[in-house]
């Protein structure tokens, strides 16, 4: 397919700048697959589509603040750092991308804090605005971590939530089952889950399983080839246990549904499933891509979010719920002023 094809023109008021006041009370778009069939719903009406013994699966990592503001030393000049990856714990070392980066060259000390109480070195280039900063820090790991941690902010993605970062973010931009930190970006579809559906969705014998892929900057990434089997994914962290793989694979066994809850949950299972469609453990990174025409062979229904024009994520979900489907129900979306991108409505696509 191409790029071109993923297109379309969304209206910048329909993209939601905050969460609604609860979690589960975002709307809920239910397309079935084999009818066409289009309902609209709140989230918490998702309980509905699901009965004993089926499986959600859940990514639960957890979000870092990732985003820092700073200062250059001898000018002064305000800079942001993202914070990527820990490279090396003893010695302090991260991946991080750096902004304005033209300024930032090795051998540049970089200071943070209102005092300039966290310092860091640039020591390395890896992209055109990729650093290794290697942080000047004596002290335990975890206390450096804290103090690191105390000078960053919740990393709302700027290019979809357009404004300043509030208080209610830290909570918000994450879900409550946040556990393994590793993620610059929240695992949207999972926001809309609140302890009360957890409950009932418990309650009703639905069971839970959980993997860890830490979402990155990949996602929001623009894609610069018209061809999309020329498009190279970021790799991804992930982690898929004994425990899910049995749980996931006895519940297809059954014949019961299996719920990929977001994008990242989908690309997790795809990037971990064997020749005879089961689920197998894993820990290792993942840049799979997927996009339409792809043949899914573990889940067969999926939650996610309403996503940017020509996003991977939404090829991801075109791949899954057909594409003339979803492209179709985008404009239904639009049309009915359901709530796009990170804060924004949600989608169960059901393939039964």
């Amino acid at each position: 397919m191409k790029l071109s094809q993923f297109k379309f023109k969304l209206p910048e008021e329909r993209i939601a700048l905050h969460p609604t006041k609860y979690r589960d009370e975002s709307r809920l778009m239910v397309i079935h697959k084999k009818t066409g069939e289009i309902e609209h719903k709140l989230f918490k009406d998702v309980l509905t589509y699901f009965d004993d013994k089926d499986v959600f699966v859940f990514n639960d990592t957890k979000v870092f603040p990732a985003r820092l503001y700073g200062n250059k030393e001898k000018t002064g000049a305000r800079i942001e750092v993202f914070l990527l990856r820990e490279l090396n714990e003893e010695l302090r070392l991260w991946d991080v991308l750096v902004d304005p980066a033209r300024k930032i060259r090795i051998g540049n000390k970089l200071y943070f804090g209102e005092d300039d109480s966290m310092v860091a070195e640039v020591i390395d280039n890896t992209t055109s605005r990729g650093r290794t900063l290697r942080f000047l820090y004596d002290g335990p790991h975890d206390e450096f971590k804290k103090a690191l941690y105390a000078l960053g902010e919740t990393p709302l993605p700027k290019m979809i939530v357009n404004r300043d970062v509030e208080p209610e973010d830290a909570e918000r931009f994450q879900s409550i089952f946040a556990k393994n930190e590793g993620a610059v970006t929240a695992p949207t579809a999972s926001l809309h889950f609140s302890r009360e559906l957890l409950k009932r969705l418990e309650i009703k014998g639905i069971d839970f399983a959980y993997l860890t892929l830490h979402a990155g900057l990949g996602n929001f990434r623009d894609i610069d080839v018209e061809d999309l089997t020329k498009h190279k994914m970021d790799s991804e962290q992930m982690l898929v246990s004994e425990e899910t793989v049995g749980m996931v694979n006895n519940a297809k066994d059954m014949g019961k549904n299996i719920c990929a809850v977001g994008t990242t949950v989908m690309r997790a299972i795809e990037s971990t499933v064997s020749t005879d469609g089961h689920l197998k453990p894993y820990e290792g990174w993942t840049n799979k891509f997927i996009f339409p025409p792809y043949d899914f062979t573990v889940a067969n229904s999926m939650i996610s979010n309403f996503h940017m024009p020509l996003s991977t994520l939404l090829m991801i979900v075109a791949a899954f719920g057909g594409y003339d489907l979803i492209m179709d129900a985008y404009e239904v979306a639009i049309k009915e002023e359901y709530r796009f991108g990170t804060y924004g409505d949600a989608m169960l696509i059901l393939d039964r």
